[in-house]
C-alpha cells in the first residue's frame, strides 16, 4: 500500500498548535522530528536506559502526516495551507511553514525508528542493538546486545554511563545487586557480566518484564540469575518483602532526584552492612538534596561524580 506524506517545516514552539489545528481537519498521528532534549518526566517514563547522543537543538521541527487516500492529495494540501495561513493571520509564529508532499510505500511503524539507534561504546563496553552485527575483528571483553523496543527515544545517556562506571568500580565477585527502576535491565545485565552472582530488578512499568526477558536472552543471561518484579518498592510493603531485607551488596537506582529522596530511607533496609548505594538520574543542582537524603538515612557519601549536566551520588551503608 502507498501512503501520502505531508511534511511541514516549522519551529518546535509551534508543534502543538499545528498538530491541534490539523487534527480538526482530520489529520491525526503526527510524526515529530526535532532535536529537543527529553524532559526529566519523559526519561522517567521510558524503560530504556541507554540513549545515543543527539545534535544540539536548533529550534527546527518537521511534522509528518500520513494519509492513505492518494486521490485527496490536492484537497488535503490546500486545507493544510489554509490552516497554516489562518495561524499566521492570528500572528502565531510557525517558522517557515512550508509543506511538501511525497508518496511512500508501506510504513513499518514498528521498526522505522531503528534508523536512529546505532551501536556505540561506553568505555570498553560495546552497546549494540539487535539488528546490527558486532564489528569484524572486535576483541573487546564486553558486548551488550540490546533491543530498546518501540519505547526508545533520543536523548543523553550520561546517567547510565555514570552508573556503569560506579558498578564496575564497586563490583565484587558473586555480589547480589538490586536495580531499582530497571527498565530494560541494562544495568543489572552488565553487573552480571562484570561478576555479580545474582540480580533483582524492580520497575513500575509492566512493559519492563518483556524488555528485560528479551535482553536477558540476547545476552545469554540465565533466568535464575535475574529476577524481575513489578511494583512500587517505595510504597508497597509486598514488593519490599519480596525483594528481601539486608541481602544486597550493591543497590543501583538510575531514576530522578525527586524519587531518590523518598526511596533512600526505604532501600537502606534492603542493603547489607557495607553495601554500596549508586544513585543517578540527578540533574545538576539536585545532588545536594540526594546527599542530604542519603546522610539522613545513615549512609556515608563516598563520591559525587558528574558528566555533562548529570550527577551520580555513591554512598555506603556502614558495617
Amino acid at each position: 500500500m502507498k501512503w501520502l506524506r505531508f511534511r511541514i517545516k516549522t519551529i518546535t514552539e509551534a508543534e502543538d498548535i499545528i498538530i491541534s489545528t490539523l487534527y480538526d481537519i482530520g489529520l491525526e498521528g503526527a510524526q515529530i522530528e526535532d532535536k529537543v532534549p527529553l524532559t526529566a518526566l519523559e526519561k522517567e517514563q521510558m524503560f530504556v536506559d541507554i540513549l545515543p547522543e543527539t545534535q544540539e537543538d536548533d529550534g527546527i521541527a518537521y511534522l509528518n502526516f500520513f494519509v492513505e487516500n492518494l486521490d485527496a492529495k490536492d484537497e488535503i494540501l490546500q486545507n493544510i495551507k489554509d490552516e497554516l495561513d489562518s495561524l499566521r493571520d492570528f500572528n502565531i509564529e510557525i517558522g517557515e511553514g512550508t509543506v511538501t508532499v511525497d508518496e511512500t510505500e508501506d510504513i513499518d511503524w514498528i521498526n522505522n525508528w531503528k534508523q536512529y539507534f546505532h551501536q556505540f561504546m561506553i568505555d570498553d563496553v560495546l552497546i549494540t542493538p539487535s539488528w546490527e552485527e558486532v564489528p569484524e575483528g572486535y576483541d573487546g571483553e564486553y558486548v551488550l546486545h540490546i533491543d530498546p523496543g518501540t519505547a526508545f527515544g533520543t536523548g543523553a545517556h550520561e546517567t547510565t554511563k555514570l552508573c556503569i562506571r560506579a558498578i564496575r568500580k564497586y563490583m565484587t565477585q558473586g555480589a547480589n545487586i538490586l536495580d531499582v527502576g530497571t527498565g530494560s535491565g541494562i544495568l543489572a545485565i552488565l553487573a552480571l557480566m562484570f561478576g555479580a552472582g545474582h540480580a533483582v530488578g524492580t520497575d513500575l512499568d509492566p512493559c519492563s518484564v518483556e524488555a528485560v526477558a528479551d535482553n536477558m536472552e540476547r545476552n545469554n543471561i540465565k533466568p535464575e540469575d535475574f529476577e524481575m518484579m513489578i511494583g512500587n518498592i517505595i510504597t508497597e510493603k509486598e514488593v519490599q518483602d519480596k525483594v528481601g531485607y539486608g541481602c544486597y551488596d550493591i543497590v543501583v537506582a538510575n531514576i530522578l532526584a525527586d524519587v531518590l529522596v523518598p526511596l533512600t530511607p526505604v532501600i537502606v533496609n534492603q542493603m547489607k552492612p557495607g553495601a554500596v548505594y549508586i544513585t543517578s538520574g540527578i540533574i545538576e543542582g539536585k545532588e545536594t538534596i540526594v546527599c542530604e537524603a542519603v546522610e539522613k538515612a545513615g549512609l556515608k557519601v563516598l563520591s559525587v561524580e558528574e558528566l555533562g549536566e548529570w550527577r551520580t551520588v555513591v554512598a555506603r551503608k556502614e558495617a
